[in-house]
């Protein structure tokens, strides 16, 4: 469902959130813990698949994430681009992927920080999560936008309409 001052298609809008969600490196997965609380934490994001609907994260396979997605595999990616205003939440599923291959293909350098043993370290695993659905906020970032939209709702009453928003659809396979 777009905004509407921009419809599009479903297939516009997919493309618009990975591009939205393609330059953000940091995204926070939100997964079930034991206890059924909600656990949220940063996660260092790869680019996504070619497939378009698959997200990449590295983890540790003794992390406590793995045990939360094998008992239960609904996660929520948060992706923020606070300078932009560009706002992303994606649900999906998520599953453990342990492929040194898979590993290598996706591994970079800067990724050391965390996993110093490298891609083909004991113990390092994927997190692949398919997009399932998004929404998206896109608003200007311009000042004289802001500006202009502050100074109608002040004299109006009424919200301003700074951007777009709409709920994508990434269906499953």
């Amino acid at each position: 469902m777009a905004s509407a001052s921009q419809p599009r298609n479903d297939d516009e809008m997919r493309i618009k959130v990975r591009e939205m969600i393609k330059d953000i490196d940091i995204a926070i997965m939100v997964t079930l813990d034991v206890s059924g609380h909600l656990h949220g934490r940063p996660m260092r994001a790869q680019k996504p698949d070619a497939d378009g609907r698959t997200l990449w994260f590295f983890t540790r396979d003794d992390s406590p994430k793995v045990d939360e997605l094998e008992a239960d595999p609904q996660v929520l990616l948060g992706y923020s681009d606070p300078k932009g205003q560009d706002f992303v939440s994606i649900s999906g599923t998520g599953r453990i992927v342990r492929d040194k291959e898979k590993n290598k293909e996706l591994w970079t350098e800067d990724l050391r920080t965390w996993l110093p043993e490298g891609p083909e370290g004991a113990g390092i695993a994927l997190i692949a999560v398919e997009m399932e659905r998004a929404e998206y906020w896109d608003a200007s970032s311009s000042t004289l936008h802001f500006a202009f939209g502050y100074a109608r709702a002040l004299a109006t009453g009424q919200a301003a309409h700074t951007g777009d928003n709409a709920r994508v659809d990434f269906g499953r396979h």
